[in-house]
This record gives C-alpha cells, structure tokens and sequence, in this order.
C-alpha cells in the first residue's frame, strides 16, 4: 500500500494523472459492450459522501457484481467519449474487499457535473454547473 490516504467521491476531480486512492461499493451494473478488442461496461459505484460512474474494461466486467466493495489504487477520473468516468486504467488497480455493508449515496453524481477549467491553474478543475443531481445512465429506482 501506498502512503497516500484514501480520497471521497466527493474530490475527485478530472485529472490526466492515474493518483486516485478511493474505496467505493458497486450498484448496478450496464451491459457489456465490446469496442475492437476490449470489453467494457459502465457501472453505478458510491461512497457516503457521492455517487460516479466506473468504467470496468475485459475481466473486469464479469469479476464484479452490484453488493462488491472495491478498492481502488492510482484510479484516473477522466473523460471517455465525452462521458467523465473514474477508472483503474492501464497503472491502477481495483480489488474486491467486501460486500454489503457500506454506507452510500446516489447523490451528487460527480459524473454529472460539467466541469471546467480553474481560471487561476490551467492544470485544475472547478465545477461549472450540475447536469444532473442523480444519474441519467442509472436513473433512481424510487
């Protein structure tokens, strides 16, 4: 393990470094498509403070289920075909650590934030304005 701590859904912001150290659990899980060689599916995953949407590429979409607490290392929040998703991506890691017992919510979805860049730091996002508060990709079930 690395000595950075763990960071909430809820700061994590678009970035091109692969830094992200977070601990979520998955809730639904999209179908499972395939672009050229790769296979990928999109998930609904949260923590207590937010909710985001997860891009799990090849085994990884058959190796977790809604209920699976991941923890993720050197994570990547970024944009992927005009969709922010948070991702493992090619130096980051995600491993199964539990199951059912994790305080969540669905909102705000941080992939449902239009962000822009920081007017004093070009190499910074701000939130720009809210797109939606819950997810358009898995809408509430209440």
């Amino acid at each position: 393990m690395d000595g950075r701590s763990m960071i909430p859904l809820k700061d994590i912001v678009p970035s091109a470094q692969t830094n992200i150290k977070t601990q979520f659990i998955l809730l639904d899980k999209g179908r499972t498509a395939t672009e050229g060689q790769n296979k990928t599916c999109l998930a609904l995953v949260a923590d207590e403070t937010a909710a985001v949407h997860f891009q799990l590429w090849g085994d990884e979409c058959d190796a977790f289920e809604p209920g699976d607490i991941i923890h993720l290392t050197n994570g990547i929040f970024s944009y992927n075909r005009k969709s922010l998703v948070l991702r493992a991506g090619k130096r980051g890691n995600i491993e199964k650590v539990g199951e059912f017992t994790m305080a969540y919510v669905e909102t705000p979805n941080m992939s449902e934030i239009r962000w822009a860049p920081d007017p004093n730091n070009s190499k910074k996002y701000v939130h720009e304005a809210v797109i939606s508060t819950h997810s358009r990709i898995f809408p509430p079930l209440a």
